[in-house]
């Protein structure tokens, strides 16, 4: 009967050792995405403003050679023009995740 409960109770600290290690280990990555998040964002903003003053430079550089409505409407088209291939790259791989997905849930119900 000594033998079962000082089983018992490693088990037990062993749990507890576990758990206190977990708690620690999601503290860290809880932390650290933080941390991601803010030089993440403070990155984009400064994309941003740097996508800010291509443009503006562009469009100044641009006034002698096609009037500045010309040289706006130019750069506004050549950003609108890689908006949309963007945007049609982000749908073909959203059509590849769901592709996927689809084929997972019909091989989980080949499965059941």
């Amino acid at each position: 009967m000594d033998d079962i409960e000082a089983l018992f109770e490693d088990v037990r600290l062993y749990f507890d050792a576990e758990l206190s290690y977990q708690k620690s280990r999601a503290g860290f990555v809880a932390n650290q995405l933080k941390k991601v998040i803010a030089f993440g964002a403070v990155a984009a903003f400064f994309a941003v403003l740097a996508t800010i003053g291509l443009t503006v430079g562009l469009i100044i550089a641009l006034t002698p050679h096609l009037t500045a409505w010309g040289a706006t409407a130019f750069v506004v088209l050549a950003w609108l023009v890689v908006a949309f291939l963007l945007v049609r790259r982000a749908g073909a791989e959203w059509q590849k995740v769901a592709e996927v997905m689809q084929s997972a849930a019909e091989e989980e119900q080949d499965d059941a």
